[in-house]
């Protein structure tokens, strides 16, 4: 791979793209001097997505997948290669609700709530698939009482899925997941999964799987308090302390 995109030779510099005509009520000129000096950083950051993007996109086939795993679906027996329906390529999110669990993981519910409103959208470019170890009468329950309206929801406890898509220890907890999966002429290979876990992460933060993937964070991102050190999303907000996914 080339150090340098020859099509990067050809952008603007990010500075010049980010003298903003843009102005605010009483904002001062040290404002604005370093609201530019962010903008040009936030048009390289995007640049940045982008060639991140386009990378991921030029991976070379990734590995057949050993079986043609068996799920229960909402309406019954369904295997991998049938959640792929009219698509050639499926999304699958590893939700942590195993069967030890009472109450699945606030951080992926908060997640998966976000992706229900936007399901209607991405089910109009490829499949996407919720699986998680509990029965599915389990997870349909929860997706009801929560008001999820789109998720197509399956389990995977009859099968070895998780462990070998989600790298579940032998113990049986729960981590999770995104996955994805392409199919051409009947062959179903692996594509990309997140990588970024616990020993990838930097000092001072929270781990992160995908490069941010819940709508959550990127609007808290953009805040003066960003994501805080001690906030996680809960399943119901009382007295209670917040939980990590890890609770």
């Amino acid at each position: 791979m080339n150090d340098v995109d020859p099509s990067a030779q050809m952008l603007k510099p990010a500075r010049l793209l980010a003298e903003s005509p843009s102005r605010f009520p009483g904002e001062s000129a040290a404002y604005r001097s370093a609201r530019n000096d962010l903008l040009a950083e936030e048009i390289e950051l995007r640049r940045h997505i982008e060639r991140v993007a386009a990378q991921r996109r030029a991976l070379p086939p990734g590995g057949l997948v050993p079986q043609d795993y068996r799920f229960e679906s909402e309406a019954g027996p369904v295997t991998l290669s049938e959640m792929f329906g009219a698509h050639d390529t499926l999304v699958t999110y590893n939700w942590m609700f195993g069967p030890q669990r009472a109450r699945p993981c606030p951080m992926c519910t908060s997640l998966l709530s976000a992706y229900d409103g936007e399901m209607p959208d991405i089910l109009q470019r490829v499949a996407f698939a919720v699986i998680g170890r509990s029965p599915i009468e389990k997870l349909v329950a929860f997706k009801k009482e929560r008001g999820w309206r789109y998720l197509r929801l399956y389990s995977s406890g009859g099968n070895t899925f998780n462990r070998d898509y989600a790298a579940e220890d032998p113990d049986g907890d729960d981590y999770p997941a995104l996955n994805v999966f392409t199919r051409s002429g009947g062959t179903v290979r692996h594509f990309w999964a997140e990588e970024m876990g616990p020993s990838a992460a930097d000092p001072g933060q929270d781990p992160r799987g995908a490069p941010d993937l819940m709508p959550l964070w990127m609007v808290l991102d953009k805040t003066p308090g960003g994501r805080g050190t001690d906030w996680y999303p809960k399943l119901e907000y009382g007295a209670q302390p917040a939980r990590s996914c890890l609770g």
